[in-house]
């Protein structure tokens, strides 16, 4: 076999790979970093927020504001919708920063994509709930206290995941600056066998009594019905159309 020249294209190619290990391994993404200090979030869009999920025998009903606001003192947008689907038959909330919140619920649609690409069956809402926690752990999305909301074959389900990536499930759970005010009415209409409909009615106040008085959240509400056979999410500015 002939040897090949010292200055021949694959000669230089050896060169090139000699100080890698292994050259035909996959390359390793690393997590996106930001240099955004506890200043700077003051004055990035924040949600404020009352978001509320809450189990029944139809499936899950999320609930949400509908006010952004500049360091929780200014009012920058009075239409953010603040639940999305990212799953057949899931959603999830967006509380906290703006920025983060969207690139979290980006992040999580996408894995859901994957899983079901790769395994040819959808994600459990246990396991999507086990990655948002450990997406919200490990990664770049600062002051994020989002609800997990959705429908598989072992029921209806609704998480809180917390900041530091705590995931706690539970029939009912509010999250936001007015989840206070939302308990109040929530601990005393919840019950256990609550239709969707019945929920929505629920939901609907508590977040109207959260908007009374807590000035981060307002403006109307989205609200969020799951099923097994989907989600539907729609707005409503005025409270009177669904209280």
């Amino acid at each position: 076999m002939r040897t090949p020249q010292h200055h021949s294209e694959f000669s230089r190619t050896v060169d090139q790979l000699a100080d890698e290990t292994d050259p035909y391994s996959p390359e390793i993404g690393t997590i996106p970093q930001n240099d955004l200090s506890r200043a700077d979030l003051d004055n990035v869009n924040k949600t404020g927020t009352t978001t509320i999920g809450i189990t029944t025998t139809d499936g899950v009903v999320i609930a949400t504001d509908m006010r952004a606001s500049l360091g929780g003192r200014f009012v920058s947008n009075k239409n953010v919708q603040k639940v999305e689907q990212i799953h057949p038959t899931g959603a999830l909330t967006l509380v906290g920063s703006v920025g983060g919140a969207q690139s979290f619920i980006e992040t999580l649609r996408a894995e859901v994509n994957l899983f079901e690409s790769r395994r040819g069956e959808g994600m459990s809402i246990d396991a999507l709930a086990t990655l948002a926690g450990n997406f919200a752990r490990g990664g770049p999305f600062f002051a994020i206290h989002p609800i997990l909301g959705g429908v598989d074959d072992e029921g209806s389900h609704v998480y809180s995941i917390d900041p530091a990536g705590g995931v706690m499930k539970d029939d009912y759970t509010v999250t936001g600056s007015g989840m206070q005010l939302a308990y109040g009415h929530l601990e005393q209409a919840y019950e256990d066998d609550l239709s969707n409909d019945e929920a929505t009615t629920i939901a609907a106040r508590s977040i109207k009594s959260a908007a009374e008085r807590d000035t981060g959240s307002g403006n109307g509400v989205f609200l969020c019905e799951i099923t097994e056979d989907g989600v539907d999410i729609h707005g409503h500015h005025d409270f009177d159309e669904v209280v």
